[in-house]
């Protein structure tokens, strides 16, 4: 396992990290999750990724009771929350300074921590001042109960603002975004945010580098009755891949497959492999429900010296993806 630092901090983030979308609470229990945890922590992984709207929060309940158990020195690991989907009511979601700081100290007894590594505002909320997000993020930074506050899936007009606002009022800029990005998803990351790198030192935590499952090559024959698209809750993430655009694109699995058989290494691994080239990434989050799956992601660094620039190549020319350069909006 190697380490990066995340964006322009002195955070050293490992290079595979794991989080527990669609997993904890609702493919994977409270056993299971431990035997995960105490597997991805001995290989080296020290950032663990949740959510207030993970399962309702059970997601950070289990995750919060394993680390208890586990008694992990604190100065060893990460631990993530995100801020958005807290409940039903007008006050349990968006980014209000009421419900950015309720959530977080809601996170902070789920998981069983007294700070929170990392904090995210889990979408861009159009009815909050981007300044008052910015200042109860500071808040909760200068009281020591979050060290690090950033975004996902916010735009890079969204992001500059925010670090605009916070540099004007001498408050804590966002440190990291975190983004889709795999093969079939790369325009935020390797166009939108391009300037954000050098311009606020932007980290990026990324998620679904399988793109939900489709890059492991599992739904060439169709939908499998035990994958996430199947999943009760997940009917939008079915319908994205039964779309047109979703069908050219599982469309174009075989031919990456067949690359990756010509390098001998599975569709997962290259997959997992392409994202870490990218050295504007600073972790790439895994999402297993299996001991299985977790243990063939951590077996694909033991190939990175398979997917060199010929190979990136060669991934574009059969994608024909690429981003040219940040979207004008």
């Amino acid at each position: 396992m190697q380490y990066r630092r995340l964006g322009k901090s002195g955070l050293q983030v490992s290079e595979l990290s794991l989080g527990s979308w669609v997993t904890f609470g609702k493919q994977v229990d409270q056993n299971d999750a431990m035997k995960m945890m105490t597997r991805a922590y001995d290989a080296g992984i020290n950032f663990f990724d949740n959510a207030e709207g993970y399962e309702a929060g059970v997601s950070e309940a289990l995750m919060g009771e394993a680390l208890a158990r586990l008694g992990w020195s604190r100065d060893s690991f990460i631990v993530s929350s995100k801020v958005f989907w807290g409940g039903s009511k007008p006050t349990q979601r968006g980014l209000s300074r009421k419900h950015v700081t309720d959530a977080c100290h809601a996170a902070l007894k789920r998981l069983q921590v007294e700070y929170l590594d990392l904090y995210f505002c889990h979408r861009p909320d159009i009815d909050t001042p981007i300044e008052e997000t910015v200042r109860a993020m500071h808040d909760l930074v200068a009281q020591g109960k979050v060290l690090y506050w950033g975004t996902s899936e916010w735009t890079a007009q969204q992001i500059t603002e925010a670090y605009g606002v916070a540099r004007e009022l001498g408050l804590t800029p966002p440190t990291m975004e975190q983004p889709q990005y795999n093969i079939f998803e790369r325009q935020k990351v390797e166009g939108d945010y391009l300037p954000l790198y050098s311009l606020t030192g932007l980290g990026t935590t990324i998620w679904s580098p399988l793109a939900s499952g489709v890059l492991t090559g599992k739904y060439a024959n169709g939908i499998p009755d035990d994958s996430r698209l199947n999943l009760p809750g997940y009917e939008w993430l079915k319908e994205i891949w039964q779309s047109e655009d979703g069908k050219k694109k599982l469309g174009t699995v075989d031919k990456l497959a067949a690359l990756a058989k010509e390098l001998g290494l599975p569709l997962t691994h290259l997959a997992l492999l392409w994202c870490l080239a990218n050295p504007h990434v600073s972790t790439v989050i895994l999402g297993a429900s299996k001991l299985s799956q977790l243990d063939d992601n951590l077996a694909s660094l033991e190939s990175r010296d398979k997917v060199t620039p010929e190979v990136m190549a060669k991934i574009d020319e059969i994608v024909g993806n690429k981003p040219k350069g940040p979207q004008r909006y």
